[in-house]
């Protein structure tokens, strides 16, 4: 049987992993989906700045469009990068996605901590956030 560490290191090793510093060079490129994939109760202390919030519960429904809860920012040719508190569930997010067909995916290594950390700017999640509104997160 495999535990869920190890899942979580052998997701990480097939994925693309990102130091915040990377991240936030990203995130100034055009059409860069970022996902924050905590629960409410962990984002009302705060999220990375444009971050489209998908509790990693519904992650693959919301990226998947074939699912009547597909939300419009995910796209199979997009750029995305997920995120959580610490980096377990987001690695396991990422692998999900490119499950799912996503070819340009990746996470912050470390999670919402490691941007903290990091001395990274952080934003008052959204009134109306993404979590209820499927038409939101679309590339500009």
């Amino acid at each position: 049987m495999t535990g869920v560490k190890e899942m979580v290191i052998a997701a990480g090793a097939g994925i693309e992993n990102l130091a915040p510093a990377d991240v936030a060079v990203e995130l100034d490129r055009p059409g860069v989906l970022l996902v924050d994939v905590r629960e409410p109760g962990e984002t009302a202390h705060g999220v990375i700045p444009g971050a489209v919030l998908v509790p990693r519960g519904m992650l693959e429904f919301r990226a998947d469009s074939a699912t009547s809860s597909h939300l419009d920012g995910f796209d199979l040719g997009r750029r995305v990068i997920v995120y959580c508190a610490a980096g377990s569930r987001s690695a396991l997010a990422a692998r999900s996605l490119q499950e799912l067909g996503y070819g340009d995916v990746a996470h912050l290594r470390g999670g919402f901590t490691a941007w903290l950390d990091d001395g990274r700017p952080v934003a008052a999640p959204p009134a109306d956030d993404h979590r209820s509104r499927p038409d939101l997160g679309a590339a500009s």
